[in-house]
């Protein structure tokens, strides 16, 4: 339930406009017209939602089975269907092929070191066509350093209040998240609390740049602001491009 209700809310909190830069982003730098297209990590399916609507045949693709019900009501809503797959993005061996791979939001950040990052660099590179692309983004150091520690973010609607803070985690450039959910439970006339801990890391960009031509990547670029300039000291978050060799 607490994925399912994290989800639900996490609709009702995102800026709607991050969605049309993440849309931005890929049809930028996608490489040809309306790519076959695997979006790993796609929540709530938002983002493959706009994706079909815009010509692009996707997979949506998600650990969470809650996160992929709601993806399929978003699909059914805006009148659209893709296939929708539950797994982990470490193990893309019953998937096939595709000319664009994305993992945005900063979903690789949720992997527990940099060996699983590394390992799905290797799947997504074992399952693109040749010279077919990988578009993803990670929280910069300078986020995940400088600006998450000690933030707090408080949240309440009719029926459901939320309270998030962060820390710092156990290793370098980590992060935990606390998120506390009280939602209202008319069969016992109170709140009901939901808690659950996030926990995120990232890496330097010479480290990840490192580890994707280990897997077989090639013409790596990176930049900052959906891809709209070029990395600064104080970026908060990192996009990359990079091909299959």
């Amino acid at each position: 339930m607490i994925y399912q209700t994290f989800a639900t809310l996490y609709d009702e909190m995102m800026d709607t406009e991050l969605y049309e830069r993440w849309l931005s982003f890929v049809e930028k730098n996608a490489g040809h017209q309306h790519p076959q297209t695997l979006e790993l990590a796609c929540g709530t399916g938002i983002l493959a939602t706009k994706l079909v609507q815009a010509g692009y045949p996707v997979t949506g693709f998600d650990l969470s089975a809650d996160m992929l019900t709601l993806a399929q009501q978003h699909a059914t809503t805006a009148g659209v269907t893709f296939p929708l797959v539950q797994g982990d993005m470490r193990e893309l061996d019953e998937l096939g092929t595709y000319d664009l791979v994305t993992c945005l939001d900063d979903s690789l950040c949720y992997m527990p070191d940099l060996a699983a990052v590394t390992t799905v660099f290797q799947q997504v590179q074992q399952h693109l066509t040749s010279g077919g692309r990988f578009l993803f983004d990670m929280h910069s150091l300078y986020q995940m350093d400088e600006l998450f520690p000690g933030y707090q973010y408080n949240y309440k609607n009719e029926t459901t209040a939320f309270m998030w803070a962060s820390y710092p985690g156990e290793h370098p450039h980590s992060i935990e998240h606390d998120l506390t959910f009280f939602v209202w439970d008319e069969a016992i006339g109170g709140y009901q609390a939901l808690s659950e801990l996030h926990r995120e890391r990232t890496y330097p960009l010479a480290t990840v740049k490192q580890a994707l031509l280990q897997a077989g990547f090639t013409n790596v670029q990176v930049s900052a602001d959906f891809g709209e300039c070029a990395v600064a000291a104080d970026s908060v978050r990192w996009f990359f491009t990079a091909e299959k060799a």
